[in-house]
């Protein structure tokens, strides 16, 4: 035979690789292929009599969370990764590691295993077809299994993607498994994207990397061959660091928001670096440290964005359906990047900020008072005082038609006036909202209240209703032993509390 020559059924043409005692073959099937033959991790004999046949993942007791290789599965992923395959142009799966593993791996009297338990073959069977024994073909017969030890949500989302091609539709699910909304159909994808019927059906002929391993070595037991795969499971994905939502936001070249944030971060006066002074912007952590001297963060850019410019482009956001928005045109991108801009250009100017520029520190500014004497505790130098002042200012413009500048006049004078200082202090309307006086640091459950407090202070609440709800959330939040605590520091009843008057 002759690599030239047709596979026979069941076999697959690999290259031979070796890493210390790890032995494995590497080869391209499609995506078609590996949904039909690669299977979950928990499928494995081994699992089968503690196995959950709805979530695909093992029922842990005493008896199997020693075996376990693999986290539970989180099916709430699996319609995104199938979307992402059908509607990205450029879509690109790592490849999946495998472990082959015929039947009498889970028989033990099997003739593959010796008198001392141990096996006298590789799982896989391989067939050398050069001198060197490094390219070949790999039984893959029926009765062979292979379950994916690293990328089973990768498997997932193929699975998915064969399953919209298949049927039309696609079910999205919870992470155990339960059904959730409304299923992603074909149709919904040929409406939203650029994608005919042919070239859905075409995907499931693309071709992806698959990197086989044995289950079991020549002369291992059963239990040192599993070590083994759980000890290579595990290394794999120690040496995987998951990105964090700082490096998610500044390499996402799809999201529009993440686009606008970074952008706005290198080129905004307020926020790009400048070598006379201190960076401005972390572009890798979603949280400001006590001693942290940037002023916000690359992920509550990106939250600010959204929250700004999902007014005048909603189709930036995920659909109802939950279907992916693909990046916006250059054009309208830089459209974005301007307006963003000029919301940034009003914030600059506010007092506190122009105290940056002369020289004040932003730990300074952040600190609460127990933190440091000198400490302001102002909102605006925590992300989630910044999302929630721009989440206002993006419903103020965009849905009750004001302008930037009467807005900014009202929160210059207010900022001056030390409105957003001191939130640690019982007079700041903002305790027990954005700061919890119990546990004394920042409070994000808060930032929804902070936000439809900012717009009554800006432009009233003229609703009866409205204003009575926003009233009670106000004493509720201020309420600490059934009595409220006034903007005078005095224990009050929560029905005395009044909300502020506007801004004026």
């Amino acid at each position: 035979m002759t690599i030239l020559d047709p596979l026979p059924p069941h076999q697959l043409l690999v290259q031979k690789t070796q890493m210390g005692q790890s032995q494995a073959y590497l080869a391209s099937v499609t995506l078609e292929w590996l949904s039909n033959h690669v299977r979950f991790a928990h499928q494995l004999p081994l699992f089968q009599h503690k196995f959950d046949p709805q979530t695909h993942n093992p029922i842990r007791d005493a008896e199997t969370i020693e075996h376990l290789q693999q986290r539970p599965l989180d099916w709430s992923r699996q319609a995104p990764l199938a979307q992402y395959l059908a509607v990205r142009p450029n879509h690109k799966f790592p490849p999946i590691l495998a472990v082959v593993s015929p039947p009498w791996v889970d028989e033990p009297h099997a003739p593959e295993w010796d008198g001392e338990d141990r096996a006298t073959e590789s799982a896989a069977q391989f067939t050398p077809l050069n001198r060197d024994q490094t390219l070949g073909l790999l039984n893959l017969d029926r009765s062979i299994s292979l379950f994916a030890l690293d990328g089973q949500h990768r498997l997932m989302g193929i699975q998915g993607l064969m399953e919209l091609i298949r049927t039309g539709s696609l079910p999205k699910y919870k992470k155990n498994r339960k059904p959730t909304g409304s299923n992603i159909t074909a149709e919904d994808l040929y409406q939203h994207y650029p994608i005919t019927p042919s070239q859905l059906q075409n995907l499931g002929q693309e071709t992806i990397g698959l990197e086989i391993m044995p289950a079991v070595l020549p002369g291992e037991t059963r239990d040192q061959a599993r070590g083994r795969i759980r000890s290579i499971f595990v290394h794999v994905n120690l040496m995987a660091v998951r990105l964090s939502a700082g490096q998610l936001a500044l390499l996402n070249e799809d999201d529009g928001f993440s686009i606008v944030a970074r952008r706005l971060a290198v080129n905004h006066p307020l926020l790009k670096a400048e070598s006379d002074r201190h960076p401005r912007v972390n572009f890798d952590s979603a949280t400001v440290s006590t001693k942290s001297t940037v002023l916000t963060t690359l992920p509550a850019l990106k939250d600010m964005a959204q929250a700004y410019l999902q007014h005048p482009y909603p189709h930036w956001k995920p659909t109802e359906k939950g279907l992916i928005p693909l990046r916006p045109e250059d054009e309208e991108l830089d459209e974005a990047i301007a307006t963003f801009s000029t919301l940034f250009d009003h914030l600059a100017n506010l007092p506190s900020y122009q105290a940056l520029e002369m020289g004040t520190l932003s730990t300074d500014l952040r600190r609460f008072s127990f933190e440091s004497h000198d400490g302001q505790g102002h909102m605006l130098f925590r992300p989630v005082g910044q999302i929630a002042l721009v989440r206002a200012i993006g419903i103020l413009v965009y849905q009750h038609h004001l302008s930037l500048t009467p807005i900014f006049t009202q929160l210059c004078a207010y900022d001056a006036q030390g409105g957003f200082s001191h939130i640690d202090h019982p007079e700041s309307l903002w305790y027990g909202i954005l700061f919890n006086p119990t546990k004394k640091r920042i409070q994000v459950s808060g930032r929804d209240l902070a936000t439809r407090l900012l717009i009554h202070l800006i432009n009233d609440t003229p609703d009866t209703l409205d204003r009575a709800q926003l009233r009670q959330d106000l004493a509720n939040a201020r309420t600490f032993q059934d009595k409220a605590l006034s903007f005078d520091g005095k224990l009050v009843h929560p029905r005395q509390l009044r909300l502020p008057g506007q801004l004026g």
